[in-house]
């Protein structure tokens, strides 16, 4: 596996393949559907929070999953188009900024190729073993790159 430099600690660390955007696919099952018979606006929030979390657990690696989390404190949701039962959507994530402590997180959820709903998130990153705000520190912005 390829090496690079750790800008903060000058140990070398495996690289890890870094994805612009992050896909997933998702056939939409009968607990997600409400009484208008079409996926619950709740349900859109649980999967961006789940593909958003997904995303950090495949790219993060061990050491940097035990020192840091995020928590979301701002949820931006436009739904554009309805999803129903058993059909099969795709959720994509990428992040937009990373700046001090926030970071933007966007979500899009598509039908097909027509784009059903769409998020912006600002995530904001604690110091895992304090649960206070911490500043984004390299080894994470570099992530995301």
């Amino acid at each position: 596996m390829p090496k690079y430099k750790n800008p903060t600690s000058f140990e070398t660390v495996p690289f890890l393949f870094i994805m612009d955007t992050y896909t997933k696919n998702h056939i939409v099952n009968a607990s997600e559907i409400d009484h208008l018979n079409h996926v619950n606006n709740v349900v859109y929030l649980q999967w961006i929070n789940d593909i958003s979390i997904e995303h950090w657990n495949k790219i993060a690696t061990k050491k940097i999953k035990e020192n840091y989390s995020w928590v979301a404190i701002r949820h931006e949701i436009d739904y554009l188009k309805s999803a129903f039962l058993k059909e099969e959507i795709i959720l994509k994530t990428y992040i937009t900024s990373l700046k001090g402590v926030k970071s933007i997180r966007k979500v899009e959820i598509y039908k097909k190729e027509i784009l059903i709903a769409k998020s912006e998130t600002t995530w904001c990153l604690l110091d895992a073993k304090t649960q206070k705000i911490a500043r984004i520190p390299n080894e994470i912005s570099i992530l995301f790159q």
